[in-house]
Formats: structure tokens, C-alpha cells, sequence
């Protein structure tokens, strides 16, 4: 596996456990339909939260939060609409994102939430 895919894998599994920490309940993780991929689906209360998970080693290139653009926010949506069609119980539903930094020997952790490009 390529370096920078096993970074993001290490952070998704970073970004679980801070999410449960955070009292967020995990649904699904890295759930795919067609070409669309939402890293983490999670509620806290009666809120859906659809979280795009980026994690870097360095701030070298920039912040994680600022490889986030408007491409890439519009498959999220696309993929939150399928999953919400397929799952219509969900009435509230935010679109977060979680920035690890993986720079030193702890993670650092910002959660900006209710993001929309």
C-alpha cells in the first residue's frame, strides 16, 4: 500500500475513535456507492453527520482542512443524498470535517463542523 494511503487509513481510524470520544455514534465508515466514498456516517442525537476525514504528517503542503474543495464537496453531497435515499429515516443531516495532523508524537485534532462549499 502507498505511503499517503496508509496515512489516510491510520487517520480514519484516528478520527473514529475521537469522534465515539466526542460522543458521536459510528454508523458506517469508508461506505461506497458507485464512485462516491464517505469516510465516516455518524450520528450524535437525531443528527446525521456526514464527516470527510484529512490527515497529514506535516503542514509542509498546508493544513489537512485545505485539501477540501468544491469537487470534492460536491461528491460528498451526491453520496449523502444516496445514502439518505437509501436510509430515510435521517430528517437533519451536517457535513463535517476532521483534520488530523500526524506531526510529533500526538495527533492534533480540528473538527470543523457544518461545512458547506
Amino acid at each position: 500500500m502507498a505511503r499517503h494511503n496508509q496515512i489516510g487509513k491510520d487517520g480514519e481510524l484516528l478520527a473514529a475513535a475521537y469522534l465515539q470520544q466526542k460522543g458521536y455514534t459510528i454508523i458506517q465508515q469508508n461506505w461506497r456507492h458507485k464512485n462516491w466514498e464517505i469516510d465516516i456516517i455518524a450520528h450524535k442525537g437525531k443528527r446525521l453527520h456526514i464527516i470527510e476525514v484529512k490527515t497529514r504528517t506535516s503542514l509542509k503542503f498546508g493544513h489537512p482542512e485545505d485539501n477540501m474543495d468544491n469537487k470534492k464537496m460536491q461528491s460528498l453531497i451526491n453520496a449523502a443524498e444516496e445514502y439518505m435515499y437509501q436510509n430515510p429515516i435521517w430528517a437533519q443531516l451536517q457535513f463535517d470535517i476532521l483534520a488530523i495532523t500526524l506531526s510529533g508524537k500526538d495527533a492534533e485534532y480540528f473538527l470543523i463542523e457544518d461545512v458547506y462549499l
